[in-house]
């Protein structure tokens, strides 16, 4: 089950809602909390995880690169870290865990609706239909295969 949707529902334009359409709701925010670190450790004290995670989902859902975030999200650079630290520590990779779990278990997880977005799959030059380079080809040098 998504935890966000676009366009969200009630969504419509010119109307100012409450909270920004791509910032966690109070009830994704329930889920999530207790899947993240502790603020404060023995080596580092962090910013409020919620503010970061928001703008990790800002970037994610605008595409804008990590320099152009948002100052209301932190220092860029802080965010970008975070992200990476998470992904590095597997935390990204134990709360989708958890969280397929815990929605599984309650009935609301849909998985029929599973797809791969094409968008971003590669592939190799000669699968889209390009010729391959002959022996030949390669020792003049050529690019294009003739």
């Amino acid at each position: 089950m998504p935890l966000l949707r676009f366009p969200p529902s009630g969504f419509e334009a010119g109307v100012v809602m409450a909270r920004r359409w791509h910032e966690l709701s109070d009830k994704e925010w329930a889920l999530l909390e207790p899947l993240l670190p502790q603020l404060q450790t023995p080596e580092r004290y962090y910013r409020d995880h919620r503010t970061v995670l928001n703008g990790m989902l800002f970037r994610v859902n605008t595409g804008i690169s990590w320099r152009d975030l948002p100052a209301r999200y932190g220092l860029w650079q802080m965010v970008y870290s975070r992200s990476q630290r998470w992904a590095h520590t597997g935390i990204w990779d134990r709360m989708l865990q958890a969280l397929q779990t815990r929605l599984d278990a309650a009935g609301s997880v849909d998985w029929s609706l599973s797809y791969v977005d094409g968008s971003n799959v590669r592939a190799h030059q000669v699968a889209a239909g390009a010729e391959k380079k002959t022996t030949a080809a390669r020792a003049r040098g050529s690019r294009h295969g003739a």
